[in-house]
C-alpha cells in the first residue's frame, strides 16, 4: 500500500455512481435489504458502506476497498470480542456504576462488526482467535488478569480505543476516491474517538489530568507496554507548519492534533492479542 489512493485505478465513473445512487435513494428509489436496514438505523455508522454494496451488487466491492474494510473489521472483531467477554455472565470485572458506559461501547462495536460484515458479504474475513493477555495464544501475557482486575481492563480498553482512532485516520486517505465509503469510515472514526475519550476520562476519575485526559498529551501513557499506541503523537508539525512557532506550548500543540497510524503499525500493536 502506498500514498496513492487505493481507488485510483478504478473507473472514474464509480464515484459518480455511488453519489448518484445516494441521491436516487434520497428521492425514494428502492434499495437492497442490507442498505435499507443500515439507512433505517441512524446510529449505524457504516450504512453508507452497505450502500456501496448496493451499488456494486453485480460485481461486488473492488478488491482495494475490501482490503481496507477487512482491516477495519479485524480491529472491530478485536474490540467487540473484548467487551463481549468482559460483560458476559462469567466475568464481573466491570462494577455496576460503570457498566452503562461499557455496555454502550459494546453495543457500538457489535454494530460496527455486523454492518462491516453485511457490507463485505462473503468476502468478510472470519473472526480471529484472541488472547487478551497479549501473549499470542500462550495466555500468560502482561494482561493475563484483564477480566479480573478492573484497572487492567480499563487500561487495555483505552489502548484498544486509542489504537482504533488512529487506525481509521490512517486508512481514510486510501478511501478518498469513493465518498460514501470514506464517509462511513469517518463515522466509525468519530465514534471510536468518543469511546477513547470516555474511557480515558473514566480512568482519570474525570479530573482531566495528564496522562488521563480525554485527549492524548504528547506521547504520554501510563499503561505499560503500550508505547507503540502513542508513538508519533509528540509531533508538533502539521502540514509543514511548526505549531510551536505559533507560540503554543508543546503539550497544547500535541493535544490539538491527533496522528494516524499505518496499517503495519496497527497490526504490530494488535498482533500480541491475535492467535496466529
Amino acid at each position: 500500500m502506498n500514498d496513492q489512493s487505493l481507488l485510483s485505478s478504478l473507473d472514474p465513473e464509480i464515484g459518480e455512481r455511488l453519489v448518484r445512487r445516494d441521491q436516487e435513494i434520497a428521492r425514494g428509489a428502492s434499495v437492497g435489504r442490507v442498505t435499507a436496514a443500515g439507512l433505517a438505523m441512524a446510529s449505524v455508522p457504516v450504512a453508507l458502506a452497505a450502500l456501496s454494496t448496493d451499488v456494486f451488487a453485480q460485481g461486488g466491492l473492488p478488491n482495494e476497498v475490501v482490503d481496507v474494510l477487512n482491516f477495519a473489521l479485524t480491529l472491530e472483531y478485536l474490540e467487540s470480542t473484548f467487551y463481549n467477554y468482559a460483560l458476559s455472565p462469567q466475568y464481573h470485572v466491570v462494577p455496576p456504576q460503570d457498566a452503562p458506559i461499557f455496555q454502550t461501547i459494546q453495543s457500538h462495536e457489535n454494530e460496527h462488526v455486523a454492518y462491516l460484515k453485511a457490507a463485505l458479504g462473503d468476502r468478510a474475513v472470519r473472526t480471529p482467535e484472541f488472547d487478551f493477555s497479549g501473549a499470542q495464544g500462550a495466555h500468560n501475557g502482561p494482561f493475563h488478569d484483564v477480566f479480573f482486575v478492573y484497572d487492567k481492563f480499563t487500561a487495555l480498553s483505552q489502548a484498544f480505543e486509542d489504537t482504533g482512532v488512529r487506525a481509521y485516520k490512517g486508512q481514510a486517505p486510501f478511501l478518498r476516491g469513493v465518498k460514501p465509503i470514506l464517509t462511513a469510515a469517518l463515522q466509525i472514526h468519530a465514534v471510536e474517538a468518543r469511546h477513547a475519550s470516555a474511557v480515558r476520562r473514566l480512568r482519570g476519575n474525570f479530573q482531566d489530568l495528564v496522562p488521563n485526559r480525554g485527549w492524548i498529551t504528547d506521547n504520554t501513557t501510563d499503561v505499560p507496554g503500550t508505547a507503540a499506541v502513542y508513538a508519533g503523537e509528540q509531533n508538533v508539525f502539521q502540514g509543514g507548519v511548526d505549531i510551536l512557532a505559533l507560540h503554543f506550548r508543546t503539550g497544547d500543540a500535541t493535544e490539538a492534533f491527533d496522528e494516524p497510524l499505518t496499517r503495519a503499525e496497527v497490526l504490530a500493536i494488535a498482533s500480541p492479542f491475535i492467535i496466529p
